[in-house]
């Protein structure tokens, strides 16, 4: 009469869908960390010095797909780390109607401190965490990226 045991297909189902919900939780906690930048370096400038940092330089539409948004909001987000000095937009060799972004040492200084922001929130936010879960976070969360 009333439920016999559950179908190892339902409990993978719900398996995923707990971690679905899990990783939409993951966007309020990055949102929480955006709060914590600095005024004149919102989340997508942070993301073009960080795509920059990681990748080298490059042109616009490189970072557009990387960053996965329209040219328009890279663009933006290009130009306002430009007017602070954090890139260099020099003209490509290879075709003058392009140019090609670099980072520069003041934009790898605006990163040093958003790393060491980011660092010092999440030793706060993890205080109660043991160091082997904190270890064991990093791991599954460098697994599930290689996934994709």
């Amino acid at each position: 009469m009333g439920g016999g045991p559950v179908t190892t297909q339902t409990a993978q189902s719900t398996r995923y869908e707990e971690l679905a919900r899990q990783l939409t939780g993951i966007g309020a906690v990055k949102r929480d960390l955006a709060r914590i930048l600095p005024a004149d370096c919102p989340p997508g400038a942070a993301a073009v010095l960080t795509v920059l940092d990681r990748h080298g330089e490059m042109r616009l539409s490189r970072l557009t797909e990387l960053m996965a948004v329209d040219m328009s909001v890279s663009s933006r987000h290009v130009t306002h780390v430009a007017e602070r000095g954090w890139i260099d937009r020099e003209t490509d060799p290879g075709d003058a109607r392009c140019r090609i972004l670099r980072l520069n040492p003041a934009g790898r200084a605006v990163l040093a401190e958003l790393g060491s922001r980011y660092t010092v929130a999440l030793e706060r936010a993890l205080a109660d965490w043991s160091p082997e879960d904190v270890d064991a976070l990093n791991t599954l969360l460098a697994r599930l990226r290689s996934s994709f």
